[in-house]
């Protein structure tokens, strides 16, 4: 029987054994497209078994996103597997929940009009990071023609960002002025962007919740000096909070840090759902202080399957599921569940950052604090220890702990640190299941030392955009 080919006589025989009578004498479809199809069960088992090869997600320490749902959410998503987000005629009630979500954010980023603004959700932070650059380019246009000045060369000024503002850069012809870290510096700093702005800077970009770092930028700071900026050039440029991770968390820990719409040069907000939003993956939103504030320009009104749509995303027909599952967290959480789960996580961070302090070798650089930023924790190699940062996290894989260890961006590309984030559904328990796989890391690589030491390659894992094509990857150093 050939690969593809249909279980010979045990087609409707639900007694089958799967492996004893297809699946140990055939391999997969690999190279092309199967002839034939096979029973569903059988297909089920064949992908449900190359799949225990990936990692188990709520040990991925690295990635920022959703690995843990109530069961509601798995019945909703369930439920909602045919809804395209897209055809709001078709399923209004969907489209009448994003607009909830819309104005449940916009109140909750204190913009001046809730029902009035404008928003939307998206696949993700990076897609609501685009359309928030795509509308400064737009409005900055806007006014070069109308004051007759060129518009062929914008700008936008950031610090150390995701790759997602690089994609934006190189896919819309802006030029991304990516502000060097100097010094003791990890992230943007207020003094930093009046050097770097000029007539073309279409916005500044702030980080909240830094990817390398975990940590907030200061946008009261940086919105401050752009108008002392204006004072001396005339020169009004609009702020873009990137707010994928503290966006969902700073309204509920700390909610009088201003960052938001209380700033009037905040003139839009990114944030991803499916990240500390607690949304199933596929959840992003972007949401604009006033309706003002999004160009016209960018707004489609077409007609999709008998009905005329509004619409400014840059994907068409996406799932449902994750719009109906986030508005289900808002009903479920309210401002007070959010407020115990982050903060939960918070305690959990500085946990972990207060014991993995003890160990010696590393000093903390974000310890979980919720003014300083995210619940992650991140720490740098200090002192003289025969490994790397390298061969610690590829030392926790064993365990089946994912923890990049990664570079910082240009001007510090030669300092190496790892970092940690506690998301929801990492309990305390499994904190400490991990703080003490992490000194038996240490205490087998101090007795074994690797030589030579693994690189950035070698060691593998992924860091959720960090160490872009910015930064130049440093050779292995021990001290690093």
């Amino acid at each position: 029987m050939s690969t593809g080919a249909r279980m010979g006589g045990h087609e409707d025989d639900s007694d089958a054994d799967v492996y004893a009578e297809w699946l140990m004498r055939h391999g997969a479809p690999k190279d092309g497209f199967p002839r034939l199809g096979t029973e569903a069960r059988v297909a089920y088992q064949l992908v449900h078994d190359e799949l225990m090869l990936d990692g188990v997600s709520r040990m991925n320490l690295a990635t920022f996103c959703t690995t843990w749902v109530e069961p509601e959410v798995h019945r909703l998503m369930d439920e909602s597997l045919d809804k395209n987000m897209i055809d709001k005629d078709e399923y209004p009630q969907t489209a009448e929940l994003e607009r909830r979500c819309v104005r449940m954010l916009a109140d909750l980023w204190h913009s001046p009009d809730p029902a009035g603004t404008l928003g939307t959700s998206t696949t993700g932070s990076s897609e609501a990071a685009m359309l928030g650059g795509l509308a400064a380019k737009f409005a900055w246009r806007e006014r070069r023609e109308a004051a007759g000045r060129p518009t062929d060369r914008p700008n936008l000024v950031c610090g150390p960002v995701q790759v997602c503002w690089e994609k934006f850069a190189r896919y819309f012809d802006v030029e991304l002025r990516q502000v060097p870290l100097r010094g003791d510096r990890y992230v943007l700093e207020p003094d930093d962007v009046e050097r770097h702005c000029d007539e073309n800077t279409i916005m500044v970009v702030c980080n909240f919740g830094q990817t390398f770092t975990g940590l907030f930028e200061d946008v009261r700071g940086i919105t401050q000096a752009l108008d002392r900026f204006e004072e001396r050039t005339g020169h009004d440029i609009r702020v873009h909070v990137d707010g994928a991770n503290g966006a969902f968390v700073a309204p509920f820990t700390e909610p009088d840090l201003v960052w938001d719409f209380r700033l009037p040069r905040v003139r839009s907000i990114n944030a991803s759902g499916h990240k500390t939003g607690l949304a199933p993956l596929g959840a992003g939103w972007a949401i604009w202080r006033t309706a003002e504030d999004l160009p016209e320009d960018l707004v489609f009104r077409v007609n999709y399957l008998g009905g005329e749509e509004a619409t400014f995303s840059l994907n068409f027909s996406r799932p449902g599921g994750q719009v109906v599952s986030q508005y289900y967290d808002f009903v479920r959480l309210g401002r007070e569940g959010y407020r115990r789960v982050h903060g939960a996580q918070t305690e959990t961070a500085r946990h972990l950052a207060e014991r993995v302090a003890a160990m010696g070798p590393f000093e903390i650089i974000h310890g979980g604090d919720p003014d300083r930023g995210i619940s992650a924790v991140a720490w740098r190699m200090v002192g003289d220890e025969p490994f790397t940062l390298y061969d610690l996290a590829d030392r926790l894989r064993t365990r089946g702990w994912l923890v990049p260890a990664y570079p910082l961006p240009v001007d510090r590309q030669d300092e190496v640190i790892q970092r940690v984030l506690v998301r929801h559904g990492f309990s305390r328990d499994m904190g400490d299941l991990f703080l003490a796989d992490l000194e038996r890391a240490i205490e087998h690589l101090r007795g074994h030392p690797p030589t030579p030491s693994l690189t950035q390659d070698e060691a593998g894992g992924f860091n959720h955009g960090a160490g872009s094509s910015t930064s130049t990857p440093p050779p292995p150093s021990r001290s690093a």
